[in-house]
């Protein structure tokens, strides 16, 4: 049995779904038993078509970043839709875009929305000549407790190290070039170190020299020469993720091809809050699953970071005690993007309740 000393994930990481009024000063109280600032929220319209957005508190409140473009920060951005971090949620509003029209890409009457929040919580900053850490300088915010961290850094142009927060390794980092338009550049220990997937794009695992073929380590991550995470004199961000147990797990599986709805089980220690998940050896979107839409084994609905569409309904996805299995029919068409027979993929999840908690109790599936 998998224990935790983190008994409440919730702690470090709650998806919330809201509704939108057209005004500003629309605070979003998180729903969990104890407050949780969040210092990365990453918000989708649920009903109609619109860019998912992302907002952290190292970058500020008013640079939102597309996940679903290789837009620069702000580009498209609507300042002021985006108000506060708060000590239990955040805080939505109208504001203007960058045009000079209305925007309400957050917070528009009649929009149903999701945001996934975590929190971070301890600053940090690292002067690499310094400490000794790393070559490239970088600072941000991060939690061993909930293995995240942001970390933001300037590019030199030269193969080099970056101090990443954690005193574990990543096993999951997302970059996105602020400065200028270019791909989001993900890294997946799952796959080869020479290897890199586009969380904007729905292509196979790439050959690419972003990681300066070498795997990240407890105190820093490798990156190499390409403008996409390293262009000099241009700024990036780059989320975190370190294995926790019975809180957060990255990982891989092989689609076992079931013709029923007996799909692929996969093991994470915990019933999960979230999942994401992407095909490795095919083009396919990438799909994150939550336990709040619609909330019930048999019917997780589910959206595509890597697109500006709606949610869809077409998933079959139970969310266990002890991790996810998929339940969607060969015949589905989205079938082969989650559980094609031989086909590989990675996930990123984070937990709702570790599966047995600190005192040795387990938890129930849903």
């Amino acid at each position: 049995m998998a224990f935790t000393d983190i008994d409440n994930p919730e702690l470090y990481f709650q998806t919330k779904l809201y509704t939108g009024n057209n005004s500003d000063g629309n605070a979003i109280t998180l729903d969990g038993d104890e407050n949780m600032q969040p210092d990365l929220v990453w918000s989708a319209t649920r009903n109609n078509s619109m860019s998912k957005r992302v907002y952290d508190s190292v970058r500020g409140v008013n640079a939102a970043l597309l996940s679903d473009t290789s837009a620069a920060e702000d580009q498209y951005a609507a300042y002021g839709q985006f108000e506060s971090f708060n000590s239990d949620g955040f805080t939505v509003g109208v504001g203007t875009n960058s045009d000079g029209t209305q925007g309400y890409a957050t917070n528009t009457t009649g929009h149903t929305y999701v945001a996934w929040c975590w929190k971070a919580g301890t600053s940090f900053s690292n002067d690499a000549s310094a400490t000794s850490i790393g070559s490239i300088d970088s600072s941000g915010s991060a939690s061993d407790s909930s293995g995240f961290s942001i970390c933001s850094y300037t590019g030199t142009g030269s193969a080099g190290t970056i101090k990443h927060g954690l005193s574990s390794a990543p096993k999951m980092i997302i970059i996105k070039r602020r400065s200028n338009a270019e791909n989001w550049a993900v890294y997946h220990n799952s796959i080869a170190n020479t290897k890199t997937l586009y969380l904007d794009l729905t292509l196979a695992e790439d050959t690419a020299s972003n990681w300066n073929n070498t795997s990240s380590t407890s105190s820093v991550f490798s990156v190499g020469t390409p403008n996409m995470i390293n262009g000099s004199s241009d700024t990036y961000i780059a989320y975190c993720f370190a294995d926790v147990q019975g809180a957060v797990k990255c990982g891989s599986y092989i689609g076992n091809g079931a013709s029923n709805t007996d799909g692929a089980f996969i093991y994470l220690g915990f019933r999960p809050a979230m999942v994401l998940v992407k095909r490795t050896n095919g083009a396919k979107d990438w799909k994150i699953f939550d336990n709040k839409r619609n909330g019930y084994n048999g019917s997780n609905e589910v959206l595509e970071p890597n697109d500006s569409g709606a949610e869809d309904t077409t998933e079959f996805l139970d969310f266990l005690s002890n991790g996810f299995k998929w339940r969607i029919p060969s015949s589905d068409a989205k079938y082969a993007d989650v559980n094609g027979e031989d086909d590989t993929f990675i996930y990123l999840a984070f937990a709702e309740a570790p599966f047995v908690n600190s005192k040795g109790v387990p938890c129930n599936a849903r």
